[in-house]
């Protein structure tokens, strides 16, 4: 395949938390010089779901977000643990943020957030087949919970109303798996 033309020389932990690790690489670049390299490792796997019922609705979830500081509208999602099944990880995330559960699952999209500067890896799932249940907010969590029309939710990511970048591709994915 492709070799990688980075050589690594040394790693420093600069940083950790429950959530992330981040590193500081002494490296020599791809012109064979040398330089740093910082790296954001996230110790959960990122899962979203687009819950599609058979009216062809969806929910979205709105949250303020602290680090971009402003409020975001969202599909619902959440880190589920490495080593721990995605799929479980994902059923409890629609159950905690929205109430519902599905009988029906299907991965539909692998995608890298930021692969210049972290190795966050998220899944993104279709649901379906929907039962509504009560909500299980996390402590952390002030959600609000909007059921839209999917093709109202392709609208805002095209008006570019949702910015979140897993939430746009797992929204467009299902769209065109949908024939939206």
């Amino acid at each position: 395949m492709f070799e990688n033309p980075w050589k690594t020389l040394r790693k420093k932990s600069i940083y950790q938390n429950p959530w992330i690790h981040l590193e500081e690489h002494d490296v020599l670049t791809p012109a064979g010089k040398e330089g740093i390299y910082g790296k954001l490792h996230f110790k959960n796997k990122a899962m979203a779901i687009v819950p599609v019922d058979e009216e062809g609705n969806t929910w979205l979830v709105g949250q303020y977000r602290y680090a971009l500081d402003e409020y975001s509208w969202e599909i619902p999602m959440g880190g589920g643990p490495i080593g721990l099944d995605l799929l479980e990880s994902a059923k409890r995330e629609l159950k905690e943020e929205t109430g519902l559960t599905a009988a029906k699952w299907t991965e539909v999209l692998r995608i890298h957030t930021s692969n210049s500067v972290t190795d966050e890896e998220g899944f993104v799932y279709l649901a379906q087949d929907l039962t509504q249940g009560e909500t299980e907010f996390e402590e952390t969590e002030v959600l609000q919970i909007k059921k839209l029309p999917f093709s109202e939710v392709v609208e805002m990511v095209m008006r570019g109303e949702i910015t979140d970048s897993i939430s746009i591709a797992g929204i467009l994915k299902v769209a065109r798996i949908l024939g939206l």
